[in-house]
């Protein structure tokens, strides 16, 4: 399974014991490769990794979009990207490639806020009835809703709960008793 920290963590103490997964090469010996089509960028990255390096093919998966998506899902995996073989290489959002995520569906108790200046902004949530922490997700509401949420926050704003890193731009949320929860649509 991706592992993010343990990725960090192996970089900074042994980088000659990680194994790098290529996908796709924009740059060749001098030449821009970026308007070249998708596949034969591939295959170009192909033809130049040596067998038994610490640099491996990232093989496509052929078959059934939906069915792969499926195995990626029940496997945990973040999710899968779909290019289109003849795509040039285009920097920022596209319409070449389509990167569809996997995701859980779970209710969470809010805890507080994080606004960062020019960061979007993140929910800290627990898991209900407990209290406990069990991480963050962006908040990916349109602006309207964004509002409604930070005036709500605001008006049940309370102390930092014990136990929680010190986290300067968070607007906490206060215990909520079972009136303040039926306040609440």
């Amino acid at each position: 399974m991706p592992d993010f920290g343990a990725l960090q963590k192996a970089v900074h103490s042994d980088p000659y014991a990680t194994i790098f997964g290529a996908f796709d090469i924009l740059h060749l010996n001098g030449h821009d490769l970026r308007e070249i089509g998708c596949k034969a960028r591939r295959e170009m990255l192909y033809s130049i990794i040596k067998p038994n390096s610490r640099i491996q093919f990232s093989e496509a998966l052929p078959g059934d979009p939906k069915a792969i998506f499926y195995i990626a899902d029940q496997a945990g995996l973040e999710g899968i990207v779909s290019k289109r073989a003849d795509s040039p290489y285009r920097s920022g959002p596209t319409s070449h490639w389509l990167k569809t995520k996997s995701f859980t569906v779970q209710e969470y108790e809010l805890m507080g806020v994080e606004r960062e200046p020019g960061d979007a902004a993140m929910a800290l949530l627990a898991q209900p009835g407990t209290g406990k922490y069990v991480g963050t997700a962006f908040i990916t509401l349109g602006r309207d809703m964004k509002q409604r949420l930070w005036k709500r926050v605001k008006e049940h704003a309370g102390p930092p709960p014990g136990g929680i890193k010190k986290r300067p731009a968070t607007q906490w949320v206060g215990p909520w008793g079972e009136a303040a929860r039926q306040a609440l649509p």
